[in-house]
């Protein structure tokens, strides 16, 4: 089981509040766009290099458990 609050955050003043991988404006909705379209995690990881594999796993982690609310900042 992953800590969501160890990766995820949400803070009103970035990206309106949505859910963003820390320390970037890279939402969890942006990587699952990117899923969705049939990017392969490899694919997502050059295109957003700053990300990890664990953020990707993260996020789908995030979104399979309904997106469970996390304190906003």
């Amino acid at each position: 089981m992953f800590d969501f609050k160890e990766i995820i955050s949400i803070n009103s003043k970035v990206r309106f509040g949505k859910p963003c991988i820390r320390n970037t404006r890279i939402s969890v909705f942006d990587i699952l766009s990117c899923l969705e379209s049939g990017m392969t995690h490899d694919e997502i990881l050059v295109d957003y290099p700053e990300l990890q594999e664990e953020d990707i796993l993260v996020s789908l982690a995030y979104a399979a458990n309904g997106y469970k609310q996390l304190e906003i900042r």
